[in-house]
């Protein structure tokens, strides 16, 4: 491993796959499939291949959410993708999300069947599909949007940059982790400063922008995320805690954050869910 302070950068990049990351044996610089490999199909028409990491964990808490409402249309096949092993390559993959992230959603309610890729696309759609936790329109649907899409811009700093640089990178480098600790303690003073004078987000309604940002920011504050907590001084957003804690006890929540779990005890864990009697 080369010395980040005395790194001169090449005049082409080529690419190292054994970079020591923690992540080094998935990634890679080029798109496409790497295997043929069909996805399962349940009986639902709303089939989600995806894994429990706070961008699927936003779509099984609005699944929840909505079967909680009472909307027996959001019942749903959630099917494990295990991007740890490239699942995420295989071609049925591939075929509903071209970028080999998750969550992908396939909706075979549709002829032809839909395929809604990026988490926030994904809450986006369901919201409007089953007319709820978006507002329809005016001042509320413009707030509600711009913290969706807030969250959207902002966490790729906290867990591709603060995350990766303190919790995974193969050694520690105090340029990337100041650099991206005073960028995450940022946004969280963002959050705090709106949620002293709200009780959601966008004031006293609870809508998609709550549940986009709580499994990063919320869990950031009150969980595991990283182990980053007392670095991070977590306990000082005060108006962050207050909100998270108030998510955490909601029952669609609690469930939705089981969803595609692999890790931790196994109480905790819905590896697949295919109806409310999964849960036990």
């Amino acid at each position: 491993m080369t010395d980040s302070a005395a790194y001169t950068p090449p005049k082409v990049w080529t690419w190292n796959a054994d970079s020591g990351q923690a992540f080094a044996n998935i990634n890679r610089p080029i798109a496409g499939a790497t295997h043929d490999k069909e996805l399962p199909v349940g009986e639902h028409p709303l089939q989600l291949y995806s894994l429990g990491t706070p961008n699927g964990v936003k779509v099984t808490v609005l699944l929840e959410e909505l079967l909680a409402l009472g909307k027996s249309g959001a019942e749903y096949d959630a099917w494990l993708v295990n991007i740890l092993e490239g699942e995420q390559f295989g071609s049925g993959f591939v075929g509903i999300n071209p970028n080999s992230k998750i969550p992908a959603l396939l909706d075979r309610s549709t002829n032809p069947p839909t395929r809604v890729f990026e988490s926030a696309a994904i809450l986006m759609y369901l919201a409007e599909k089953f007319d709820a936790f978006l507002p329809k329109g005016g001042a509320a649907r413009a707030e509600c949007l711009s913290w969706l899409f807030w969250q959207m811009g902002s966490a790729p700093y906290l867990g591709g940059g603060f995350g990766h640089f303190y919790a995974y990178a193969p050694i520690k480098i105090e340029y990337a982790i100041n650099r991206f600790t005073m960028e995450a303690k940022r946004q969280l003073d963002v959050l705090n400063r709106n949620l002293a004078e709200r009780r959601y987000l966008i004031g006293d309604e609870y809508t998609i922008a709550d549940m986009a940002v709580w499994p990063w920011y919320g869990v950031l504050c009150t969980g595991d995320l990283y182990n980053g907590q007392e670095f991070l001084d977590v306990e000082s957003y005060t108006h962050v805690q207050r909100w998270a804690k108030e998510l955490e006890a909601r029952p669609a929540v609690q469930r939705g954050r089981r969803v595609n779990k692999t890790w931790g005890p196994e109480e905790e864990r819905v590896v697949e869910r295919h109806s409310a009697a999964d849960f036990g």
